[in-house]
């Protein structure tokens, strides 16, 4: 896909981010930030070189008022007059069209460097899996994909006021200077005094908006905990101490936050004054040397005009250093997440990925699935089932699973593989796992490589073509988060649908069936092994229908493999197994 810069530039209809972003910076906070700037370098530019001629255009404003002064307009001078106004006609009519375009610059600038960050911390976090919980609390993770990434993209929008404050004292200065030397002298020695004298407040800033952020996260990881335990707290009467804490916590980020709102207030009262005097100064001189004669009326015009710009960049420049103090901070939160290590990390010398079609061998508790064939895997205690699932998927790597090759017997670890290669043949289906907000075709088949008749196939061995067909769009159906409009049936079934889309080299279904009704369970059972035909499914279930249409089930006890054999063959054989796929009862959908 072109590059955000280029888009921008060479398109005025449509607007194409980047896809992917790129492998960001994440050893700091600054390298992050100059990452993201290298990233949209062109459109960056494009915007300081408009900035840069917008303000130029105020700078020249001012001079051409004083020329025009000078030039014999008092004089009743017509020919200077008409010339005049043309010259400031023309740079109005300039300033008024380099507003359309900064605009535009500016807005691009915030949603790409917002729109790189969420794609850098979103790849990430999938990429993290259930690490990313179990390292950074929910609210930390909250704050990174809100505030945080507005105030980067804050930064680089307002970004372009640096070089525009930079050209307009320069070239300010430099009119002064062929003016008036000590005049020119004056002003390029107070503005960098003027920021110097910001530096303490911003460090202030910093510190205290990075505590405020930090209060801020605890917060909503206790409003988040408050939530999803709910009706736990309710159950044993904790409710009213843990809506102390949240009270407690949210006066300290309160008073976090006044104590940020203070710092910057009085940053915004320095901005103003500092160069409110520096204008008042020049000013007060400039008019002693217009009585002198060491200036003349125009040049004293064009100096109040100069002064003008100049505060206006000093403000500029103090607003940059603001923003960017804002957007460190956040960046540095963003590092956070792009920083973290995986609980399961590569291997530093992969091994060779066997050849298809292989067998997933569980060493621990003796589960092989064989490949290309459905196998049943009950569980005496539910326990071991996600236990085991786990391993198989490398979620858990304590001895791990491993790939054995059919044709050579040779056997490669999961753990030896990188991650990517082990997602891309192994899935694992958990009820554990949500239906994304969008579109539920987009939803069915994540990458578009699904046909209709494809989409229409899945759909149908999951049961779930009344869900579509129920839906009011049917396929196009926007879905609201986590799928919350239908029942909790109809969501287990679209996320089998899903799984079966994706159609893996090995598919590791728990439980597909636990929440739907006994027909929709018997359709199930009798469609899911056709679909997978020539493919490797793990089946964990203590559904008597689904085990029926197996080809081979293992009964775990204890975390063992404790017997094999067909579904009928263990009914009949072994009473512990019957004992518990006979006490499974089948339910109603849950709403």
């Amino acid at each position: 896909m072109a590059d955000a810069g280029e888009a921008w530039l060479g398109s005025e209809t449509v607007r194409v981010f980047p896809e992917p972003p790129g492998v960001p910076d994440h050893r700091s906070a600054d390298r992050f930030l100059l990452w993201l700037a290298r990233r949209q370098w062109s459109t960056l530019t494009w915007a300081s070189l408009v900035m840069g001629a917008f303000t130029t255009c105020g700078v020249l404003l001012s001079a051409a008022i004083g020329a025009a002064i000078d030039s014999g307009l008092t004089d009743g001078d017509t020919t200077a007059l008409l010339f005049w106004s043309g010259v400031l006609t023309a740079l109005i009519l300039t300033s008024v069209a380099l507003l359309h375009f900064l605009h535009r610059a500016q807005a691009f600038n915030w949603y790409a460097s917002a729109y790189r960050t969420v794609q850098s911390v979103t790849g990430r976090s999938v990429d993290l899996g259930p690490t990313l919980t179990r390292r950074l609390p929910s609210g930390e993770v909250v704050a990174v994909g809100t505030d945080d990434i507005d105030r980067i993209g804050d930064f680089y929008e307002m970004s372009a006021l640096l070089p525009g404050a930079v050209v307009s004292i320069g070239v300010a200065s430099t009119l002064m200077l062929t003016s008036h030397v000590t005049f020119g002298l004056v002003v390029l020695v107070a503005v960098p005094l003027i920021m110097l004298s910001t530096v303490p407040l911003l460090g202030m800033l910093s510190r205290r908006e990075q505590h405020q952020r930090d209060r801020q996260a605890e917060l909503t990881t206790i409003a988040g905990d408050l939530v999803a335990g709910l009706r736990v707290l309710r159950g044993v009467g904790g409710e009213r101490t843990l809506d102390h804490r949240y009270r407690d916590e949210s006066q300290r980020v309160r008073a976090a936050g006044v104590r940020v709102g203070w710092t910057d207030a009085t940053l915004q009262a320095v901005r103003e004054l500092l160069p409110g005097l520096l204008l008042a100064g020049i000013v007060w001189y400039g008019a002693r040397l217009a009585l002198t004669g060491e200036l003349t009326v125009g040049q004293l015009v064009a100096f109040y005009g100069y002064t003008t710009v100049l505060s206006t960049a000093v403000r500029h420049l103090t607003f940059t250093a603001s923003f960017y103090v804002s957007a460190r901070v956040a960046a540095r939160r963003v590092v956070g997440v792009l920083s973290l290590e995986h609980d399961h990390p590569d291997p530093v010398a992969p091994a060779r990925a066997p050849e298809a079609p292989c067998d997933l061998r569980d060493p621990v508790s003796g589960v092989t699935v064989t490949a290309e064939r459905t196998t049943g895997v009950v569980c005496a205690d539910p326990s071991d089932a996600t236990v085991i699932a786990e391993r198989l998927g490398r979620y858990r790597e304590e001895e791990g699973a491993e790939l054995v090759e059919r044709s050579t017997g040779r056997a490669v670890r999961l753990r030896d593989l990188p991650r990517r290669t082990v997602r891309d043949r192994v899935l694992v289906a958990t009820n554990d796992a949500h239906l994304l907000s969008g579109r539920l075709r987009d939803e069915l088949s994540p990458d578009g490589g699904l046909s209709d008749e494809r989409l229409a196939r899945v759909v149908d061995a999951a049961h779930a073509d009344d869900v579509v067909h129920q839906s009011s769009r049917g396929l196009d159906t926007v879905l609201t988060e986590r799928g919350r409009e239908y029942s909790g049936g109809q969501q287990q079934r679209l996320r089998l649908a899903r799984a079966l889309g994706l159609d893996p080299e090995i598919l590791v279904l728990v439980e597909p069936a636990s929440a739907v009704d006994a027909h929709s369970e018997a359709a199930i059972a009798e469609k899911l092994p056709a679909e997978r035909t020539g493919r490797t499914t793990a089946l964990f279930t203590t559904s008597p229908l689904l085990l029926a249409h197996t080809d081979h089930v293992l009964f775990v006890r204890e975390g063992r493999t404790f017997a094999q054999g067909t579904h009928a063959e263990l009914l009949a054989n072994v009473p512990e197994y019957a004992a518990t796929v006979l006490r499974e009862v089948a339910t109603e959908e849950i709403p």
